[in-house]
């Protein structure tokens, strides 16, 4: 029988390893949007469509902390069960585990 430890730490790393992707998505289309935003006053768009596009991008960096604060739970969740479950490192689960913390570190610093 396969041990739950197992699958809890493979679940808590899928969570980091998509908030992570998450984040930086968001964070791309930010820029993408205020890109957007730039090349429409350049052009010299109608103010009623920079101003739509002004309340899209304000939406996606509300995002982008509330992202990011998940994140850092899981992330500290993550890191203390692998603190927690030393005995696990010789699975894959814990190598895949100990990569996307690694991964993740650099929203950290």
């Amino acid at each position: 029988m396969a041990d739950p430890r197992v699958k809890q730490l493979r679940i808590k790393t899928g969570v980091v390893k998509r908030l992570y992707k998450e984040k930086i998505s968001y964070i791309k289309e930010a820029d993408s949007q205020k890109n957007r935003i730039d090349k429409f006053k350049g052009e010299g768009k109608d103010e009623h469509v920079i101003k739509k596009e002004e309340e899209v991008l304000q939406e996606c960096l509300m995002i982008i902390p509330d992202t990011q604060r998940r994140l850092a739970k899981a992330y500290e969740e993550l890191r203390e069960m692998l603190k927690a479950e030393d005995d696990l490192k010789e699975t894959e689960e814990y190598t895949n585990a100990v990569a996307v913390i690694d991964e993740a570190k650099s929203q950290f610093t």
